[in-house]
């Protein structure tokens, strides 16, 4: 065993008789995960084989409860109204957590101070695409063609909010052009869309995109990633297009509900982190382009306020509106 892995798997072990002095039980019973969106996608699939293995180490069930709605936060809100007992736990991610504060006009939470940051589990890009057959080839034609026709091109997107939407909001801002936004209800349906011509382009998470642009039905003309992909070594990034301020990356993470004590977070945070450990997890994370995430709950809560007041900015200056 390598050195680090020694010294995390200390860290677990120092954990417990920590959490034993407050609750000597825990866990006695099935933990539940609250999933804020719904069943098949990423998140989803993630929560799983997150929690399937975080299960395995701590001796208890953990079950999966979707509950999708409003851009994350029916479920994100359920997570932050439950007991603080180490009992309802759930995934964290880059919209409800960093966006939907600027977006809505009211939350029923407040994703600062409602929320444990528990362990960032991954980040992942997005890819610029259009038709196999467009004559867009790189980013400059896209923007020399929305510049030539303001306010004709259109982006397809899973949604309003949604990174999806928010990297060509940014990539709109930062190239001076104006485009059509055309929100679909999934990522899906907007690159089906797409690849039967009734949208120019789209911004699309990586894992999702590479089955077409490896398949050919897709041409990825830009990563948003601050570097290449070593998936796909020839894709330029958008700083290397001339436009470095569309640097995006879809994040989440595991989390709780505010007043956890502090033993508790740092029992699940190791154990988070050992399951981030585990090969076939990390094959499964890197296979899709993924970052694989880990770290303390305080990196993770730095992050999330980190980002928090960009997509603030984006949100505004684009003026969007999910009403």
């Amino acid at each position: 065993m390598q050195r680090r892995d020694l010294i995390q798997t200390a860290g677990l072990l120092a954990a417990l008789p920590l959490l034993a002095r407050a609750d000597d039980k825990y866990p006695s019973k099935p933990i539940m995960w609250i999933c804020p969106y719904g069943a098949g996608g990423n998140a989803d699939s993630r929560s799983r084989q997150v929690a399937k293995i975080m299960a395995e180490i701590l001796g208890q069930p953990i079950l999966i409860d979707n509950k999708a709605g409003a851009g994350g936060n029916i479920g994100t809100e359920m997570i932050a109204r439950a007991k603080p007992d180490g009992y309802t736990i759930g995934m964290g991610n880059f919209a409800p957590l960093a966006v939907n504060h600027a977006l809505f006009k009211k939350l029923n939470f407040d994703p600062f101070n409602d929320i444990t940051p528990i362990t960032l589990i991954e980040r992942g890009p997005l890819i610029l695409m259009v038709r196999a057959d467009s004559p867009y080839k790189t980013v400059k034609d896209v923007v020399a063609a929305a510049k030539a026709s303001p306010g004709k091109l259109s982006y397809a997107s899973g949604g309003i909010g949604g990174t999806h939407h928010l990297s060509g909001a940014l990539f709109e801002y930062s190239a001076g052009v104006d485009m059509i936004h055309v929100p679909y209800k999934s990522g899906a349906a907007g690159a089906t869309d797409l690849m039967g011509g009734q949208v120019e382009m789209m911004f699309e998470q990586m894992y999702a995109a590479m089955p077409s642009v490896k398949g050919g039905r897709l041409r990825a003309l830009a990563i948003t990633s601050k570097t290449r992909s070593p998936l796909l070594p020839d894709l330029p990034t958008m700083a290397e297009q001339g436009y470095p301020e569309v640097e995006v990356l879809n994040w989440q993470g595991l989390v709780g509900p505010k007043g956890m004590p502090a033993d508790l977070v740092k029992l699940l945070n190791a154990t988070c982190n050992k399951a981030l450990k585990d090969p076939d997890l990390r094959e499964k994370m890197l296979s899709q382009g993924n970052e694989i995430g880990g770290g303390t709950p305080e990196q993770f809560a730095a992050l999330i306020r980190a980002e928090a007041p960009r997509w603030g900015k984006v949100v505004r200056d684009a003026k969007i509106d999910p009403e």
